[in-house]
């Protein structure tokens, strides 16, 4: 299964023009079953808009505001660090914020923000009736009625563990819950796959939903030259002209020991060392299956960095690899395993500021719940 899974994945991020001089004949034997799923995930995907466009099927309201944060294609694209953004500026403000995660995959995200945000007003959902988790959440610490003064309330900064916000995560194939705000990320290196809908590409929706954005994201935007940058925000701006753009990038801020989630190290605790890093990002559910299978080959690299360069090496995951699968990366007890923290950071780029960003958000509100 993990090998269909990884040939589909090859087949959703290569051109249709390049698959005979790239595709092995095995991918090859798998494009027509794709392409009929494909076709009719592509009929099923536009029945459901026409059903919720006709008011057939309902979206429902909350009584606080809802920040959508989604993307058109999977993985990568930097939704969870944008919704602990959120999370963590509407608490600076002085609004609990909720996120609502469906907790997917080992609820992996789910764990990360728990971790980063502790210590804040922020409250986290997890399930996937997102409507039925706020619900429960909005009886249990009361919520925050802004009627047309939601400026005003976040100048003021009242402080409040009532909720006064949610944020939903993935949240932009969820039509059934209603959202004020819009934000749709879009990872640079990879921005649209082979423009195909999955599985026959990486395409969740075609391009042309992204006329219901509010506010797209590019993520990973110092990672590309800038005429990869100027070609995707061409292709944003053919399916909505006016649309504000901003762009983000990963920034590292410390590590943790993988025994000891509270210590905070510095970025510099890994200089003049001998570095190992494992990831299995973009492989949601195949991090553990191949570290667990493959621990003793990562075992014998450590042994040979260690032999060749006369040091113990230090092994550095991300933070979701290390929620997927703490216990497993614990079998490497004989070396130091570092998880690597890092947080979106705003680019100064084509006039974009993180300050920008914040306005437009609260006047996207402000103006919606006027």
């Amino acid at each position: 299964m993990e090998t269909v899974r990884r040939a589909v994945k090859q087949i959703a991020y290569t051109p249709p023009s390049q698959w005979l001089s790239t595709l092995s004949a095995f991918h090859l034997s798998l494009t027509p079953f794709i392409y009929l799923a494909s076709s009719l995930y592509s009929v099923a995907v536009r029945l459901r808009h026409h059903l919720y466009r006709f008011n057939i099927l309902h979206q429902q309201r909350l009584p606080v505001p809802v920040i959508s944060v989604g993307n058109l294609t999977w993985g990568g694209n930097g939704k969870t660090p944008m919704v602990e953004f959120l999370a963590r500026s509407f608490a600076d403000y002085g609004i609990s914020p909720l996120i609502l995660t469906r907790g997917c995959g080992g609820a992996d995200e789910a764990k990360m923000l728990e971790r980063q945000l502790q210590g804040t007003s922020a409250k986290i959902g997890v399930g996937a009736n997102r409507v039925a988790t706020a619900a429960t959440f909005l009886e249990r610490y009361g919520y925050v009625i802004f009627g047309g003064v939601f400026d005003k309330f976040l100048s003021e900064k009242t402080n409040s563990d009532r909720i006064g916000a949610a944020i939903l995560d993935d949240g932009m194939q969820h039509l059934s819950l209603w959202r004020d705000l819009e934000i749709v990320m879009v990872n640079a290196l990879m921005p649209w796959g082979n423009h195909q809908l999955l599985p026959l590409g990486a395409l969740r929706e075609p391009l042309t939903a992204l006329s219901r954005a509010d506010i797209l994201v590019v993520h990973h935007a110092d990672l590309v030259p800038e005429k990869d940058i100027d070609a995707l925000e061409l292709t944003v701006r053919i399916a909505k002209k006016s649309i504000p753009i901003f762009f983000t990038k990963m920034a590292p801020i410390h590590f943790f020991p993988c025994r000891d989630v509270s210590c905070k190290m510095p970025l510099r605790v890994v200089e003049n060392m001998i570095v190992l890093c494992l990831s299995g990002i973009g492989f949601a559910d195949s991090f553990v299956q191949r570290v667990e299978r493959d621990i003793e080959m990562v075992q014998t690299r450590l042994q040979a960095l260690e032999s060749e360069f006369a040091a113990k090496p230090i092994v550095v995951v991300t933070e979701k690899d290390y929620d997927r699968a703490p216990e497993v990366l614990e079998r490497l007890e004989h070396y130091e395993v570092l998880v690597l923290c890092c947080r979106l950071q705003f680019l100064v780029h084509k006039g974009s500021t993180e300050d920008g960003f914040k306005k437009i958000v609260r006047e996207y509100l402000s103006q919606r719940l006027g």
